[in-house]
């Protein structure tokens, strides 16, 4: 019924928009009409009168003239008729009329002036009837009268005018009664035709397509006759074909082709996995929600935010396809108002396919554990950026208890399935599979860690390195970005805790249960067939759209995507820029580097106080070269949405990722995948994981302000052909090496071990 509403409404309101319009004119068009007449019905009189009042002015007031003035009187709708001498005194009036009109009245002072015929309508708010109290509206016509060809008085006549307001009003009553009948008529008419005609219809198809897309095949719904409807049942039924015929091909290729030739694909992965997991559900945990809940500032309705993230995109098709279960820290504000009694939320709020668990932390747990022990701790002791950890024993008993609460949500999600598979994410849960696969002993558990994993004399440094380790040991398999982070965690096995180290095929064998390590370097969706924003600009006209709108003068442009965070090598960049500026000034005014920074865990003292050194840094070099409108650093600290960055990445020269240490670093693949035009340049740090994977980057030490100097300038110099040889072959990688692909080895891999008969090797003794 709404959407009938909204396509009728319009045509209600229209219709009776025009029909009071109408109902104005005719009121207006009645009024002028019975006015015209009265005015025209006066003149005629005055001038049958002025023949016969001129003669008897001779005598003076006579009986003769007050007997014509009284028998004229007594016509419809005349109230009365005067004449005045040219003093303007009465001579003859009618008995009727007001005292006040025994003076002239100014419309007869005009008529004497112009000495011809004047007219006038009085109403009760005209000035001409401001001091006559009991002057009611009326129309006044004033003819000269003479006598021997000189001006010897006037001739007045007075119409009550009150019939036409009646009149009036009767024609605005039926007016608006004719509007409103016509209005509710064509209006009930619409509604029904609309219903018949159009909404129904389409709620049949819509249905239809809903069922289609769910995997179940039904007839076709009757849609009328029609040229639009027509095509339109014609272009549907095409559709369902294809997407029947596209499900078919999908299910096929994942059957046939379960290989590294073809390109995985949301619809791939969606398919591959349901046969793996055998209509098993998926568990995964996190600490980040895939959907949080937040109250607008504003109107403070209820928002859903997808959160920024890679592991939302690669995670949400799977268990989509499974109907799974994603538990995750409950951080939006309004989680716990869209959460049932059991604290579950299906998403997606539009089409709900899976379920969410949220676990509720207090703020002291938020802080101990997550700001605390994750970030102040394993974060930058994983990252060896040059900020020393931070390890307090409160910390630790926070995160051991956040640990196991999630761990305890994780078991009861799991009852009363048989042999689950949960995929763990992140440093925030290294004690998690432990906690889990000793309750669970059926279950399939996988870790990934996202972040590096530092060499064993680092890692060392942490004083519950062996409660770390042995947690993660609870995993079937644990995941890292690159090899040489899987090897420096067997190295760390080996040093922290006692098992048997198997480095020909990359396990660890501890107390009879194995754990396999490997390498899954992760990407992200790669767009086919251009879904870039602003399509049809080029490179160039998007960059002096971008420029215009920052308010800066340049015609080449560098962007830098990342959380303001100390790892990522975003000073260092500054000062790389500044050195390239001094050693090629003739790049001054004309290349500008637009810094978007997400500020990032400002609750932590050294996020903030970074924050502050990234801006000061930013300042202090603006300042030496800033000219007119042209600055070389535009640093924006705010929270970009995807379709923001994709502009700036499209309209860039050049891509600086210059990661003191980085698992991964999705920002240089995203860049790549955004370059439909294959054109720009990445430069990338050797010390980002992805310069494993996109050798064709420009690599770089981001220590080395002149080798980052150097390399601005060969990419801002490079020549049209290499750029697109160099992207091209990136372009290729991170296609093929997508996402989806990560998710599905990483998966298939975890559903591929065998749990009923767990290897048990024994540890040599050293004699």
């Amino acid at each position: 019924m709404r959407t009938t509403l909204k396509i009728v409404l319009p045509l209600i309101v229209s219709v009776a928009v025009v029909s009071l319009l109408f109902a104005g004119y005719q009121v207006r068009t009645e009024k002028r009409n019975l006015r015209g007449d009265l005015s025209r019905r006066a003149e005629i009189l005055g001038d049958s009168l002025q023949e016969t009042v001129e003669p008897l002015l001779d005598h003076g007031p006579t009986k003769n003239l007050q007997r014509l003035v009284a028998r004229f009187g007594q016509r419809e709708h005349l109230k009365g008729v005067a004449v005045y001498d040219a003093e303007g005194t009465a001579i003859a009036i009618t008995s009727g009329l007001p005292s006040e009109f025994q003076k002239r009245p100014s419309v007869a002072t005009r008529a004497a002036q112009q000495d011809a015929g004047y007219g006038e309508f009085l109403t009760m708010d005209s000035s001409a009837a401001a001091d006559q109290k009991d002057v009611g509206p009326m129309h006044i016509f004033a003819l000269p009268l003479h006598r021997d060809g000189q001006a010897a008085g006037t001739l007045v006549l007075f119409h009550d005018t009150s019939y036409i307001d009646v009149q009036v009003r009767h024609t605005l009553r039926d007016a608006l009664l004719n509007a409103a009948i016509q209005t509710l008529l064509i209006s009930g008419l619409a509604i029904v035709l609309v219903r018949w005609t159009f909404t129904a219809p389409l709620a049949r198809t819509a249905k239809w397509l809903r069922t289609l897309r769910t995997g179940q095949t039904d007839a076709p719904p009757m849609t009328p006759q029609g040229e639009i409807f027509d095509q339109l049942h014609q272009e549907v039924t095409h559709l369902a074909k294809d997407l029947n015929a596209a499900r078919a091909t999908a299910e096929e290729e994942a059957r046939l082709r379960n290989s590294n030739v073809s390109i995985w694909t949301a619809e791939r992965l969606r398919v591959s996995l349901r046969s793996k997991l055998q209509e098993k559900p998926l568990f995964v945990v996190s600490n980040r929600e895939p959907y949080l809940n937040a109250y607008n500032e504003k109107s403070h309705a209820i928002e859903s935010i997808v959160p920024a993230s890679g592991v939302v995109t690669a995670i949400e098709p799977v268990l989509v396809a499974c109907d799974g279960t994603w538990i995750a820290h409950g951080s939006g504000s309004a989680d716990r108002e869209v959460s049932d009694a059991h604290d579950h939320q299906r998403v997606p709020p539009e089409r709900p396919s899976y379920t969410l668990r949220r676990v509720w932390l207090s703020n002291e747990e938020e802080k101990g554990y997550y700001q605390g022990f994750a970030n102040e701790g394993l974060w930058p002791l994983c990252h060896i950026a040059h900020t020393r950890p931070v390890f307090r024993p409160e910390d630790w008993v926070h995160y051991q208890r956040v640990n196991r609460r999630f761990a305890d949500a994780v078991l009861q999600e799991m009852e009363g399935t048989e042999s689950p598979i949960l995929l763990a994410q992140d440093y925030h849960f290294a004690l998690l599979p432990r906690m889990v696969k000793e309750a669970r002993a059926d279950a399939r558990v996988a870790i990934f860690w996202h972040i590096p994993w530092p060499n064993p004399e680092v890692f060392g440094i942490c004083p519950w390195q062996r409660e770390l380790v042995d947690g993660l040991l609870g995993a079937d398999l644990i995941g890292f970005h690159i090899q040489s982070h899987c090897n420096n965690f067997l190295a760390t096995v080996d040093r922290a805790v006692e098992a048997l180290t198997e480095w020909d095929r990359f396990a660890v064998n501890r107390q009879g249960h194995v754990t396999r390590v490997r390498p899954y370097p992760i990407s992200v969706a790669f767009a086919e067939n251009g879904h870039a924003i602003n399509e049809t600009r080029n490179a160039g006209e998007e960059r002096a759209a971008l420029c215009g709108e920052l308010g800066v003068e340049g015609s080449l442009l560098g962007v830098g995507v990342d959380r303001v965070d100390y790892t990522k090598g975003i000073i260092e960049r500054f000062r790389g820029i500044e050195h390239f500026l001094d050693l090629y000034p003739a790049y001054q005014h004309r290349f500008t580097f637009v810094q978007i920074g997400s500020p990032s865990r400002a609750e932590i003292d050294r996020y903030r106080l970074f924050l502050e050194e990234v801006s000061a840094e930013a300042d202090r070099i603006n300042a030496r070269f800033q000219a007119g409108r042209w600055k070389p650093i535009v640093l924006l600290k705010k929270h970009h949405s995807h379709e923001e960055i994709t502009r700036y990445y499209r309209a860039a020269s050049v891509c600086l990722v210059t990661s003191l240490h980085d698992g991964m670093n999705l920002v240089a693949k995203e860049f790549v995948a955004a370059r439909e035009d294959e054109r720009g340049v990445l430069m990338l740090s050797t010390f980002a994981g992805a310069a494993h994977e996109l050798p064709d980057a420009l690599l770089v030490n981001p220590y080395d302000v002149q080798q980052m100097a150097e390399a601005i300038h060969r990419a801002l110099e490079m020549p049209e052909e290499e750029q697109a040889r160099r992207m091209q072959q990136m372009r290729t990688n991170v296609r093929e090496h997508n996402v989806y692909r990560w998710a599905a080895h990483l998966l298939s891999d975890l559903t591929e071990i065998r749990i009923d008969a767990p290897e048990r090797l024994e540890v040599p003794q050293i004699p």
